[in-house]
């Protein structure tokens, strides 16, 4: 398990996380998503030893990373994957690691068939493409054989079959009962491998629960009600509105409701004698949850883009003047 008890880590005047506290439970996969600056890197960093917080602590079962006798059989991680000298091989890059921790030589040739490196496991690294030295940095979590796993960005640079894989090995990890912990922007691809989430912004915790119940929380989640009855539908309307319920109206006989179940509303509308042709969730999608949950915690926000064929304004003015 990975604890973190009121983690706070500041440069100067910035703090960078803020108060943090968290159990990363093992038996699932917990995605750690937060905008660009929330403090994801320095947290994972810190969880490693590699940054010192300012106060609190960050523990991996029970002891900080520095108190490990050896690291690599007890916690992995990916965290940047150049991370290694360009000159050496993939295997005498794995090989160094293992010597450092008494990890067996056949645990080197193990881990480079699990990432699909075998046969490059002669090569320089510094020739890899990013897609390979992902997987490099991959096999250098899963050297030691541990128990926790962390992982920051670990699809980045791999096509389509390598996303797929990757989303595989973490769920087979966790459903060995092993604590993997990974960072990741693509809201589709956490969607697809995590069970729970910790979202932060700006060093604070904003959400710690399963995928479902913050996906559930989104108030873009609803409910869509779609019924032939036009009064009926008038009643419905006023009677959930009467309960200050957010209702939508789409087309004349559809509706969608927020912030009320669907058993609550199938239940009213057999009160007032209403025949209904649909009545089910429409749940927000992830990044949908995601970007409402974090829009006061972007640091950079983008430009909205301009339309295609506008008129730049130094051209507008060249042309007034």
């Amino acid at each position: 398990m990975i604890t973190l008890r009121a983690v706070t880590k500041q440069y100067g005047t910035a703090v960078a996380v803020d108060g943090l506290n968290l159990d990363i439970a093992p038996g699932k996969v917990t995605g750690f998503l937060g905008p660009n600056g929330a403090g994801k890197s320095t947290t994972m960093r810190m969880i490693m030893g590699l940054d010192n917080p300012t106060s609190g602590e960050a523990l991996i079962n029970g002891k900080p990373y520095a108190a490990l006798r050896h690291p690599l059989r007890e916690v992995g991680a990916l965290l940047d994957a150049k991370a290694l000298h360009p000159g050496r091989s993939a295997h005498s890059h794995l090989l160094a690691m293992a010597r450092s921790n008494g990890i067996s030589r056949k645990r080197v040739d193990e881990v480079l068939e699990i990432v699909g490196l075998e046969k490059v496991a002669k090569k320089r690294s510094g020739s890899f493409s990013l897609g390979m030295g992902q997987r490099l940095g991959i096999a250098s979590a899963l050297l030691g054989d541990p128990e926790i796993l962390l992982f920051d960005e670990p699809v980045n640079g791999l096509d389509p079959d390598g996303v797929r894989w990757v989303r595989e090995l973490m769920r087979s990890l966790a459903e060995e009962g092993r604590t993997v912990f990974v960072s990741s922007h693509l809201m589709s691809e956490m969607q697809l491998t995590a069970d729970h989430l910790v979202v932060i912004g700006r060093g604070k915790l904003l959400a710690d629960d399963t995928i479902d119940r913050v996906i559930a929380r989104s108030s873009l989640t609803a409910v869509r009600v779609r019924t032939p009855d036009g009064d009926g539908m008038d009643n419905l309307v006023g009677r959930l509105e009467a309960q200050s319920t957010q209702v939508q109206r789409h087309e004349e006989h559809e509706i969608l409701v927020s912030g009320v179940s669907v058993e609550t509303i199938g239940d009213l509308a057999y009160q007032l004698g209403i025949r209904l042709h649909e009545l089910r969730v429409v749940e927000a999608s992830l990044e949908e949850a995601y970007m409402e949950m974090t829009a006061n915690s972007i640091e950079y926000k983008s430009p909205k883009p301009a339309a295609v064929g506008a008129v730049p304004l130094q051209e507008q003015q060249e042309v007034e003047a």
